[in-house]
């Protein structure tokens, strides 16, 4: 599977269908966000049982905005509805199978036992 585009239509809907999902935060004039294009591809292809998302900030910035976007790339990841992990930059193909591994063995229900959790 490849990523998908996400818009302020298609968000909620995407993270609440999706058991895991990557969402990929880019402009078409980002440097970085350029570089960073074929790890994530790679990454969607390579784990088609995930879903990978992708939402151009220059045709999305209200929700860009809504969502405190200040810096592209950004990375979010949900799981099971929930947002786990929010990052600006571009990470390395390593990086990006480290942090796939670390959702899929991510146990979403124990966090909220924890303390202080919402």
């Amino acid at each position: 599977m490849t990523s998908f585009d996400l818009g302020a239509e298609t968000f909620q809907a995407a993270i609440a269908e999706h058991e895991i999902l990557l969402v990929d935060f880019w402009a078409a004039w980002c440097g970085p966000c350029r570089q960073f294009a074929p790890t994530y591809e790679n990454a969607a292809e390579a784990n088609p049982d995930l879903a990978f998302g992708s939402v151009d900030t220059q045709t999305e910035p209200a929700l860009a905005q809504a969502l405190g976007i200040t810096s592209i790339p950004t990375l979010m990841a949900f799981k099971q509805g929930n947002l786990v992990f929010a990052r600006p930059g571009a990470l390395t193909p390593a990086q990006l199978a480290e942090l796939i591994g670390g959702l899929r063995a991510l146990d979403v229900s124990a966090m909220a036992r924890q303390p202080g959790a919402r």
